[in-house]
């Protein structure tokens, strides 16, 4: 092999991965089961590439110690804390807001170079001045903390928006 064949090949294939990505063949279909039942969201992805706040309360997930993330905790109306975790949630990169009721906030994030989506769902839990939260990319095993990182961006920015 020639020196540039070993050169352009690499860069050739990360290219076309890109080429791929921007055309939106790795942002994965939306889940049909997300949203709120009975307070409860979806329970933990069965690979590495979800958190949730709720992880203890399904007790038989294969993932539940590593996807268990801390809840978002408010005080004061539950949907002004809602509307105030819209504001955050809408106001970052990649971020496209799908539903927002006072009870339960629906949004998606979208990676810049490869378009991978992930969903991201929260619902309020009055009673214990929490709002509980899950963060699941829709493709592949792996997440390398992408949605841990991205839910305490979103909390510190919810703390501090107070």
């Amino acid at each position: 092999m020639s020196l540039w064949a070993s050169v352009l090949a690499p860069v050739f294939v990360v290219v076309a991965v890109v080429v791929v990505g921007q055309l939106g063949f790795l942002r994965g279909s939306p889940p049909a089961d997300l949203g709120a039942r009975d307070g409860l969201l979806k329970a933990p992805s069965e690979t590495r590439n979800s958190v949730t706040s709720q992880a203890s309360r399904y007790p038989n997930a294969r993932q539940r110690a590593y996807a268990e993330i801390a809840p978002l905790r408010y005080t004061g109306d539950a949907a002004a804390a809602i509307t105030r975790l819209a504001g955050v949630v809408g106001g970052m990169t990649g971020a496209a807001l799908h539903t927002a009721t006072p009870d339960y906030l629906y949004a998606t994030f979208t990676t810049r170079w490869l378009r991978f989506e992930d969903d991201v769902e929260f619902v309020v839990s009055p009673a214990e001045g929490l709002i509980h939260l899950r963060s699941a990319s829709r493709l592949g095993a792996e997440d390398f903390g992408t949605n841990r990182r991205r839910i305490e961006a979103i909390r510190a920015a919810f703390e501090h928006a107070q």
